[in-house]
């Protein structure tokens, strides 16, 4: 096994995955290579996928590691007090992809997308979790997603404790109840075919821990 740790300040990307895994098959050949960074550009689980197949690195899997911004706090007081307040097993996190369906109505030709639910790497454990919707705080669905920047064009809250109340009682506005009620939601309301032949889906789980998911979409 090979770990590569990313920037403290920056985006781990493509090239930074290309050049840990050209690193990591010298000499030995490992079996695993753990990508850690604090932030992830869009749509990396796609690129270490893609880059396994392209470069034919061999047996060599790459995974990417979420670290918790806590890690970086300077100051020994500051992050000894930040540390002990967070659970071990969310200093590291290791996504595995959402579990989505994408469908498209015969009628209209719009699609909808439904979430059931996210995977996600239990160190406590070194088991694989397959987690339901209870365990996702909210999702975001871009309907056209240009693969470079992810717009916000649906927003979806879900979970058990209703998270979504925090924001709708923040507002302090009047609120269409049923045009709210859209937003606690596991399927996403109709929308048209993408232009770019993509969509992208972010699922973001209550310790605030995100994974980004691109799918290709018939125009």
């Amino acid at each position: 096994m090979r770990v590569s740790v990313g920037p403290e300040l920056g985006t781990v990307g493509d090239e930074w995955i290309k050049k840990a895994a050209l690193e990591a098959i010298k000499g030995s050949k490992p079996d695993l290579l753990l990508i850690c960074g604090f932030s992830f550009s869009a749509g990396v689980l796609e690129q270490t996928a893609e880059l396994s197949k392209e470069m034919q690195f061999g047996k060599l899997r790459i995974l990417p590691v979420r670290m918790n911004p806590d890690l970086a706090m300077f100051g020994e007081q500051t992050g000894q007090e930040l540390l002990k307040r967070t659970g071990s097993a969310n200093l590291f996190t290791v996504f595995g992809e959402p579990d989505l369906e994408v469908k498209q109505d015969k009628t209209s030709g719009k699609y909808t997308v439904t979430i059931r639910g996210l995977d996600v790497f239990d160190p406590t454990t070194g088991e694989v979790r397959t987690g339901g919707t209870d365990d996702i705080a909210c999702w975001f669905l871009d309907t056209d997603y240009d693969g470079q920047s992810f717009f916000v064009r649906h927003a979806y809250f879900c979970g058990a404790d209703e998270p979504f109340e925090k924001l709708k009682k923040a507002l302090k506005a009047e609120i269409d109840e049923g045009e709210w009620a859209k937003l606690y939601a596991t399927t996403s309301v109709p929308f048209d075919p993408p232009k770019s032949g993509r969509i992208a889906v972010k699922v973001v789980n209550h310790f605030g821990d995100e994974v980004l998911k691109v799918y290709p979409v018939a125009g």
